[in-house]
């Protein structure tokens, strides 16, 4: 039996967090402790092996949430394609660690970091979550990562003292990551059932996984490279720095809004191979909407507290943290945008070759503007072309799609969302400007945000928002 959508928002919600949540929360610790050098070469190390981390996963995860999607009422084949999928993905992560190794591990001013990492690329070669995302099953798996996070957190306070000691930073994260996703496993007995080698097929998913490792390798090429390049063509891993904990704060946020696609992609898939058609674009305009209402307010939000905030949470030495952070929040809305028509549509009906080309287009875009504008103008040259590169892959998107999905669709929420938004700025705004301690004006201006963002929405008659507010509102009367 399928758990509801609203259900396993919430529990996708806190899982997709979680892979933020520490890093964010001790950021500002780390921040002043480390310093703005040692966090660069954390990001600058981190990206380097995430290009491992991508080659050992192929495209595993969203192939293999679609496919056990459409198979929820078979155990057997859904045992098959576990078994399958895991084994390959053990397979290739096992190639990518040997060479991840004598590249990098052998020497080098930061090859004992890059050794710490390699629980990074066991921790991928053991990731199961998009088996149970397949299945619409959130909730278990989410309670032991809780604790694993929650043991990481406490590490790092403990642990991590001095700038001498990003060892141990990258040692607990990446330790966090591996434990994490052990965890996972002790729930497979109850789901699924073991299934020898000798009676697995490998052939057939070559081909589809192959379609999605392609977009998957682009995709990191506005996500990855940019820390790469602003690290080599500028030299200074304090720019690395500015850049990665400028990208925490704005991705923190995008997994709140993107969390329902994981959700929404393996209903749609569901939907889709049972042929009803009119409840898969049902499901489609409620991602539409619940997008605009929760990315607009994020993104003019951050650039109304951004003032204060950034030395806040961060400390002296960080300003230019702002001015990268304010940049990039564009790409929540766009980001929002294009995983409904990619990865919640696309992907689920079997186009994957548009999405490949969308984000092959993207990456293009990505790296040739980086090349001009990182050169021209630094760090904020790789912002400016990740903004370009991820509305590109919308535009493109949108044109494949807007037959079976109207662009009208996709923009006519956004009127009403966009003036309860810039009420909400200039409320925001204007409560900063009236109240001088910082610790003070953060939260005052969040919750005065808030409630002139929802009030805002009831003066305005979003009938979506009033929709969620109706449904929350009758399950407390039920509950009661």
């Amino acid at each position: 039996m399928k758990n509801s959508l609203a259900k396993n928002y919430i529990f996708n919600l806190i899982f997709q967090m979680l892979t933020v949540i520490t890093p964010l929360i001790t950021t500002p610790y780390v921040a002043r402790v480390l310093g703005a050098t040692n966090n660069g070469i954390y990001g600058y190390t981190f990206s380097i092996v995430t290009y491992f981390i991508l080659f050992g996963s192929l495209g595993i995860a969203m192939y293999g949430q679609r496919e056990i999607a459409y198979v929820q009422h078979d155990k057997e084949k859904q045992a098959n394609i576990f078994w399958e999928l895991v084994t390959i993905r053990i397979f290739t992560n096992i190639i990518a660690l040997i060479i991840f190794y004598l590249l990098f591990c052998m020497n080098g001013a930061y090859a004992i970091y890059y050794k710490i990492l390699i629980f990074e690329l066991v921790a991928n070669a053991i990731d199961v979550s998009w088996y149970f995302m397949g299945i619409e099953e959130f909730g278990k798996p989410v309670v032991r990562n809780i604790v694993v996070k929650i043991l990481g957190l406490i590490c790092i306070f403990a642990f991590v003292k001095t700038k001498n000691d990003l060892w141990k930073y990258l040692l607990i994260y990446s330790l966090s990551d591996f434990l994490g996703n052990i965890t996972l496993w002790l729930y497979l007995p109850k789901y699924i059932p073991f299934v020898p080698l000798k009676k697995l097929s490998f052939k057939i998913h070559f081909s589809p996984i192959m379609s999605l490792f392609i977009p998957q390798v682009a995709t990191q090429v506005y996500t990855v490279l940019d820390k790469t390049m602003v690290g080599n063509i500028t030299n200074d891993m304090a720019e690395v720095g500015y850049y990665d904990n400028a990208q925490k704060i704005v991705k923190a946020l995008l997994c709140l809004v993107t969390a329902m696609s994981s959700v929404m992609s393996s209903r749609i898939a569901s939907t889709f191979a049972e042929g009803n058609k009119d409840d898969m674009k049902v499901y489609l305009r409620q991602s539409i909407h619940l997008v605009w209402m929760i990315a607009v307010p994020f993104t003019l939000g951050l650039i109304g507290i951004s003032k204060a905030f950034v030395p806040w949470y961060f400390g002296e030495g960080y300003e230019p943290v702002r001015y990268l952070m304010c940049a990039t929040t564009p790409i929540l809305l766009a980001i929002g945008l294009s995983n409904i028509t990619g990865i919640q549509y696309l992907i689920q009906v079997g186009e994957q070759k548009i999405y490949t080309f969308s984000v092959v287009v993207g990456a293009i875009v990505n790296m040739i503007f980086n090349f001009i504008l990182i050169h021209a103008i630094g760090t904020i040259g790789a912002v400016i072309s990740t903004v370009l590169a991820e509305y590109t892959i919308l535009a493109v998107q949108l044109y494949f799609v807007h037959q079976d999905i109207s662009v009208k669709e996709f923009f006519k929420p956004s009127i009403k969302y966009l003036i309860a938004g810039t009420v909400m700025l200039f409320c925001v705004v204007l409560t900063g400007y009236f109240i001088t301690n910082i610790s003070l004006s953060i939260v005052v201006s969040i919750l005065v945000g808030i409630v002139a963002y929802i009030a805002m929405l009831f003066l305005l008659k979003d009938t979506f928002f009033l929709l969620i507010c109706n449904q929350i509102i009758g399950e407390f009367l039920k509950k009661k």
